[in-house]
Order: C-alpha cells, then sequence, then structure tokens
C-alpha cells in the first residue's frame, strides 16, 4: 500500500490546542470494524458500551520533562530532547543546534547541568550528565514539558496536568499515551463498579510517534523503537477474560503495541524489551478485540495501525464522518472505540 492511501483533510481548526474542560468532556466516535457504521456518543457514555467481564489495558507510563536548553562550549545553543533515560546520569537524546557535536563535547544546560556528548547512536546523541543529582531529578527541575509538535503553545502549568494519564507512573516517555487522558478516576471507579477489570502495561512513548512517513511504499519505513514491558499479571488477567467470554479493550495504540509486541511469538507472555512493531492493514491481532484511541495523523504510521484494526475504508469513512461533525483531532482531541473488522 502507499502512504497516500492514509492521507485526509483536516481542517487546522479541528485540531485541539487545549484539552476539554474536564477530562470526560470529548466526545466518542463508536465504529464497528465489521460493519462500518458509526454512531456518535460522548465519552460520558463509555460505561453504557461495556460488559461486566470485560477487560480495560492502559498504559502507566509517565511523560517526563523531556525537553533542556543550553548552549555548547562554544557559546552555541541546544535544545535537547531526552528520548530514552539509560541510567541515572545517561540518556539518548535528539539535539538541535547549528551544527551537531561530536563526541566529547562538554553541554552546559540551564544554567546549571554540565553534560557531555559520549557517542551517537543513528540520529539520537549519548550524553552523560555530570554531577551527582539523578537526570530524573534534573528533568523535573529543569526541564520543560514536550508537548506535541501540532500544539502551537508553549506548555503551561495546566498541560502539566492535563498532559498526562492520572494513573501515570513509570517516567520514561516523551509524548502522552493520549487516549488515558479521557479517563479520571470518577471514570475508573465507574468503570470498576460496572464489574470491569483493569490491568496496565507500560510503553514508553517516543519522539517517533509524532514522524511522517517519508516513503512512498509503506513497507518501506522504518519504524522507531520503544521500551516495553507487560506483567504477568496483566496476561494472566487477559486469559481470565477470554476464558470467561469477555472483551479485551486496549486503551491507546501504544498499549496495542505493547501487547501485540508480547505476542509476537504466537502466544501472549509477560516480559520487556524493545518493540518496532510496524501495523500495517494485513496485521493479524492477537491480543485485544477493542480499541480505544484518539484520531492520528494522516499519513501517519498510527493511522495505519487503526486502518488494520478496524479497516482501511471504514476508518476513512469513519474520518471523513468526524471531519463533517466536527470533532476535535490529535492529543487533546475527542476519541474513538473501535470493534476489530476480523
Amino acid at each position: 500500500m502507499r502512504t497516500t492511501d492514509f492521507d485526509f483533510f483536516l481542517p487546522d481548526d479541528l485540531i485541539a490546542q487545549f484539552p476539554a474542560r474536564e477530562r470526560r468532556g470529548s466526545r466518542l466516535l463508536h465504529l464497528d470494524g465489521k460493519t462500518g457504521t458509526t454512531k456518535d456518543h460522548l465519552f460520558l457514555d463509555l460505561p453504557s458500551l461495556v460488559r461486566p467481564g470485560d477487560l480495560f489495558i492502559f498504559n502507566d507510563t509517565r511523560v517526563i520533562k523531556a525537553r533542556l536548553h543550553g548552549e555548547k562550549s562554544s557559546g552555541g545553543k541546544v535544545e535537547l530532547l531526552v528520548e530514552r533515560i539509560l541510567g541515572p546520569f545517561e540518556a539518548l537524546a535528539h539535539i538541535r543546534s547549528s551544527r551537531s557535536p561530536k563526541p566529547g563535547s562538554l553541554l552546559r544546560i540551564a544554567g546549571a547541568i554540565e553534560a557531555e556528548v559520549t557517542g551517537r547512536q543513528d540520529d539520537l546523541f549519548q550524553i552523560r550528565f555530570l554531577g551527582t543529582t539523578p537526570l530524573l531529578d534534573l528533568l523535573e527541575q529543569y526541564g520543560a514539558l514536550p508537548l506535541p509538535p501540532y500544539i502551537t503553545h508553549a506548555a503551561e502549568e495546566t498541560d502539566e496536568e492535563r498532559y498526562q494519564t492520572v494513573y501515570a507512573r513509570e517516567p520514561g516517555a516523551i509524548a502522552a499515551p493520549t487516549a488515558g487522558l479521557h479517563f479520571d478516576a470518577d471514570m475508573l471507579e465507574s468503570l470498576r463498579t460496572l464489574g470491569v477489570n483493569i490491568a496496565y502495561v507500560t510503553l514508553h512513548v517516543g519522539a517517533g510517534t509524532f514522524q511522517p512517513v517519508r516513503v512512498d511504499d509503506i513497507h518501506d519505513h522504518k519504524m522507531h523503537s520503544e521500551l516495553y514491558s507487560v506483567p504477568q499479571a496483566t496476561v494472566d488477567l487477559i486469559q481470565q477474560t477470554r476464558t470467561n467470554g469477555g472483551t479485551v479493550t486496549a486503551v491507546g495504540t501504544t498499549a496495542l503495541r505493547a501487547l501485540e509486541s508480547a505476542a509476537r511469538n504466537g502466544t501472549l507472555a509477560a516480559g520487556s524489551g524493545d518493540t518496532d512493531i510496524f501495523i500495517t492493514p494485513g496485521y493479524r491481532f492477537q491480543v485485544v478485540e477493542r480499541l480505544l484511541t484518539n484520531f492520528h495523523l494522516p499519513k501517519s504510521t498510527l493511522m495505519m495501525l487503526v486502518s488494520a484494526f478496524a479497516g482501511v475504508e471504514h476508518i476513512r469513512h469513519a474520518y471523513a464522518h468526524a471531519v463533517a461533525e466536527r470533532y476535535r483531532f490529535f492529543s487533546y482531541g475527542d476519541a474513538m472505540l473501535l470493534e476489530r473488522c476480523d
């Protein structure tokens, strides 16, 4: 298939720049992947669309304040975006500067942090932060929240709360698993009261989630790699749900990618590691029957994933409906509930 098969027209004013007033104050478009039928809901209607014994699986990654500003020893300005934390004092980072720093270069971040470029891995620079303060503490004190590139305002105090799920606990993401932003504590409690079980996986979302596909043939695209973990307790709940006839719902494409990565050998198994799984139409899903997700960027890998899940034509028509009905798009936008097409 061609990248242009996943393009669509989106008016700029439908790109949500701010979240809804309340987390569960968004709209919800329900798409049946078997029939292609759509139905408009409010996110508040979600409990009416589930049954006792169903299972919701959330990504509990926590967005870190990964954006740092500083200067090279020569005085040139640099901007760092920490992609992955490698240890208490080391990370892989994107660096923007007039000239790429070489290994051995020293950086001064936020006028207070000394760091050294120690190597390079493809487009990422390996950075060692000098001193005795752990990197996560430095980021919390000096870093800025890395909002998506299509959000035009700088991160504000409200973003630090709303661009983070209420159940976030494992620091390491530089982008939020945005389907989970719609859930507040009351919604989670409502699901539990109905007899819906809740489980977690972790996938630390990287900057690659925003990268457009720049090749014509989608199979020529090189997928970015992210760190994931699927605990045994989640595997056990999935097996229990299947045995009892319940439905498994992944909350977000990142949760789905973690689960499918853990089932790559044909059997779902607990574990952790790197995944560069690239899900395109024709992929056979092994773990979940439903996907709760936001609306995605044109020609993106996530647009390809949801097309694989609910059907290319079904997604195309659903997105056209969403544009016509003026749904709000992307990270701070509205949600979709997809039923798998096969």
